[in-house]
């Protein structure tokens, strides 16, 4: 196939480039309508363990992408190229009490979660290769976009925090060598491609890092990359996040969250190498929803994410390893995460990719997510399943 595994799924995920997976294509005049989708599924065995004891649980769930179809509208008019692209991300699982996922049947208020549409994608855009691109809406962040569209478990699972709670998504390496970029209402302006380098820059919708409710400014992200062909096809990155804080109703001291990422990734024949690393300032725990949510102030945040793939055919084998550290503002003491993956991903045909993972993980320090006060935290998981493109 022409396309690696990863390159399917950054095609699903964001329909970044002409010729991606699409399903079904009508076309009148100039105007053309693509629907492209993806389902996948596993089954999770996992293992926890801290200071109460072991713990094992089992569940099917999605993996790290959700089930997702993209309606993407493109045409011409006066020189400029337009798109329109809508995306719905349903997931399979039944319900969850965590914050952003499907709401649980129990409780007061609460609603049935089969009635959450989780609209990912839903933007314009206009340009040209002379002038760049402007984009309207909501899409994925500029901040850690590429590490995880590189993370190879973005056809798997990874890790997630507990596999007997469904989860919509799990969390493949995000919070164990990089944080979640996220999907973000913005205006972002990319530069055309000059010769493999390229640039975008947008303002986002601001987050409520103090707990207020009220912010004045905009979030800031910014990317640039080199991107090069060959006999040895690779890329490099540099990234920035930025926004300032306002006073919250507690009267918390305002501060600028910001941080700062390199990346760079490099194919030798078959074998394929990424580096990455990170530091932040303010960003809240390097977890997920840290770039959404501060509530422990001018925090510390870094981080570094390894990978190396190999390619046998049809079968690609991987191994990753992550680690983010936390410390400062009011946390009252040095938080670890660190986890590894080793997967195996076999191109069954042009459709359909079957996955098995070993995802290990390990959280420390006293404000670890899931540490609960019980000591560190080690988990292992391992799932098999798939996910079709179509």
């Amino acid at each position: 196939m022409q396309k690696t595994l990863i390159a399917r799924a950054i095609g699903v995920a964001l329909i970044a480039a002409s010729g991606g997976a699409s399903a079904v294509s009508f076309t009148d005049g100039d105007k053309t309508l693509d629907i492209n989708t993806t389902v996948n599924g596993f089954y999770a065995f996992r293992t926890t363990e801290d200071d109460r004891g072991k713990v094992n649980n089992s569940g099917i769930t999605n993996g790290l992408l959700p089930g997702w179809i993209n309606f993407v509208f493109t045409t011409k008019a006066e020189g400029l190229d337009i798109k329109a692209h809508v995306g719905f991300a349903p997931g399979l699982n039944n319900d969850s009490s965590v914050v952003g996922l499907p709401i649980s049947k129990s409780g007061s208020g609460r609603q049935d979660p089969y009635s959450q549409i989780d609209t990912r994608n839903l933007y314009f855009q206009f340009g040209n290769e002379n002038m760049g691109t402007v984009k309207i809406g909501r899409d994925i962040g500029l901040f850690a976009q590429k590490v995880i569209l590189s993370d190879m478990t973005l056809l798997g699972l990874g890790g997630t925090t507990g596999a007997s709670i469904p989860y919509n998504t799990t969390f493949g390496m995000i919070a164990h060598g990089y944080m979640y970029t996220g999907f973000q209402p913005q205006i972002t302006y990319t530069t055309p491609n000059m010769s493999g380098f390229s640039a975008s820059v947008g303002i986002f919708q601001p987050s409520d890092f103090i707990g207020s409710g009220e912010t004045s400014t905009p979030g800031l992200q910014a990317i640039a990359s080199y991107d090069w062909t060959g006999s040895n096809p690779g890329s490099v990155w540099g990234g920035l996040i930025h926004q300032d804080t306002d006073e919250g109703l507690s009267n918390t001291n305002t501060f600028s969250a910001r941080g700062f990422e390199l990346g760079a990734k490099m194919a030798f024949g078959q074998f394929e190498a990424l580096a990455y690393g990170f530091n932040g300032k303010g960003l809240g725990l390097s977890t997920v929803g840290a770039l959404f949510h501060s509530p422990y102030g001018e925090t510390d945040s870094s981080g570094y994410f390894l990978q190396g793939t190999y390619k046998f055919g049809a079968t690609k084998i991987g191994l990753n390893y992550g680690e983010n550290k936390d410390k400062g503002g009011t946390l009252t003491g040095s938080n670890k995460f660190r986890g590894t993956t080793l997967g195996i991903y076999h191109t069954l045909n042009k459709y359909i990719t079957l996955v098995g993972e070993f995802n290990q993980e390990k959280s420390s320090g006293p404000d670890a997510i899931n540490s609960g006060g019980n000591g560190d935290l080690k988990t292992r998981t391992i799932s098999l399943g798939g996910i079709v493109f179509f």
